[in-house]
């Protein structure tokens, strides 16, 4: 009998990058998620395909798994858990407090005899799993003897392609990095993801290269009217604010963590070429959505213009790139129009501590304040 991991959230990203791994870890995979028609759609699958395109193609498949729902039947979610080896989750970090309670009820029915749990949040944030902890602990401190927590980084671009029933199309790149300090020496097979003594140069590189270069395209690209990244790439107004801020954020990843600028620039140009992958459309509005959670303050366009801001280096494209994060506006994201409705209503100064979370005095304020003014009187 094999072992089995349990994955929250049968998404793309599920089933297309962390299902994939444990699959290829040699774990059977039991998805919970709470979409009664893709949890159906699984259970009657015997397998799907993973097709990866790029210079590096090739397809994958996956079978060895099943699928819960967990909000009409939690005790099927609860035992999963209990009888796991490895839990992981991809739901969006607001979600990881609706998971948590049934991780903690399997936690508390696990076998007193059992290995502690693997538990990893694969999410866009840091230190997400330290965050899924607090939750799955809360009222019930005893648990963390039956369990170890460990901050993950994962990277992969799965788009909003098509494909056939539940079968998935990702890009033939992908990284998941592990702390692994949590596992003393115990760290489980898991098939092309690696172990660092210090995850937050991995966490940092992503967030800062990756997510905030797809949000700069999106943002200005949107001002342009482009109807895809490539699109947006392709036009040199925004290239060049692409270009800059990412100059940006790369010198603070170098001051901050020693990267060689040779290596960290291949990586750069490595990023750019996902983007323009032509066998992964994707659109401003797709990658756009959700500019409140994109513009907080430990995000990917704040947290590094304000440790630039501390350094006392270079990031107007940073700031100029906030800008046109607060312009975006989508019909199909709620989150768009509620920051249209705060620019429309509230003060700029509200503005600061709402969507920044900066108070006057600190690093940035007065540059985003000029900013949102703009903004407002443009409007």
């Amino acid at each position: 009998m094999n072992a089995t991991a349990v994955h929250f959230g049968a998404g793309n990203i599920g089933r297309g990058f962390i299902g994939l791994v444990l699959h290829e870890s040699g774990y059977d995979v039991v998805f919970s998620d709470v979409n009664a028609e893709l949890v159906d759609a699984l259970d009657a699958a015997p397998s799907y395909e993973v097709r990866e395109v790029g210079a590096e193609a090739r397809t994958h498949t996956v079978d060895r798994f099943r699928a819960v729902n967990s909000a009409q039947d939690e005790a099927a979610a609860v035992a999963a858990v209990a009888e796991a080896e490895v839990v992981t989750c991809a739901v969006g970090v607001g979600i990881l407090k609706f998971i948590a309670p049934v991780i903690a009820k399997g936690l508390a029915a696990r076998a007193t005899d059992a290995p502690r749990l693997v538990v990893m949040a694969c999410e866009n944030a840091i230190g997400a799993t330290d965050i899924l902890a607090e939750s799955v602990l809360a009222g019930a401190p005893e648990l963390a003897e039956r369990a170890i927590f460990a901050n993950t980084a994962v990277d992969r671009i799965i788009p909003a392609v098509d494909a056939e029933g539940v079968d998935v199309v990702v890009e033939d790149f992908s990284e998941w990095a592990i702390e692994r300090k949590p596992f003393d020496g115990q760290e489980p097979p898991l098939a092309g993801a690696h172990f660092v003594d210090d995850l937050a140069p991995f966490i940092e590189r992503k967030l800062f290269t990756v997510n905030t270069g797809h949000a700069t395209a999106a943002y200005w690209g949107a001002l342009e009217g482009a109807e895809s990244i490539a699109e947006a790439l392709a036009n040199p107004r925004v290239r060049a604010e692409v270009d800059a801020v990412l100059a940006e954020t790369s010198a603070l990843l170098i001051a901050k963590y020693g990267f060689s600028r040779e290596q960290h620039q291949a990586y750069v140009d490595r990023t750019i070429q996902r983007f323009e992958n032509p066998e992964l459309p994707d659109t401003p509005v797709r990658i756009g959505r959700q500019p409140l959670r994109k513009l907080g303050r430990n995000d990917r366009f704040v947290k590094p213009a304000y440790e630039l801001a501390e350094r006392e280096m270079s990031h107007e494209a940073l700031v100029r790139a906030i800008g046109a994060g607060l312009r975006f506006r989508s019909e199909s994201d709620p989150q768009s129009q509620e920051l249209g409705q705060l620019l429309d209503t509230c003060s700029a100064e509200s503005i600061l501590t709402r969507v920044f979370d900066l108070d006057e005095g600190r690093p940035l304020y007065d540059e985003l304040l000029k900013v949102v003014l703009e903004v407002q009187q443009k409007a």
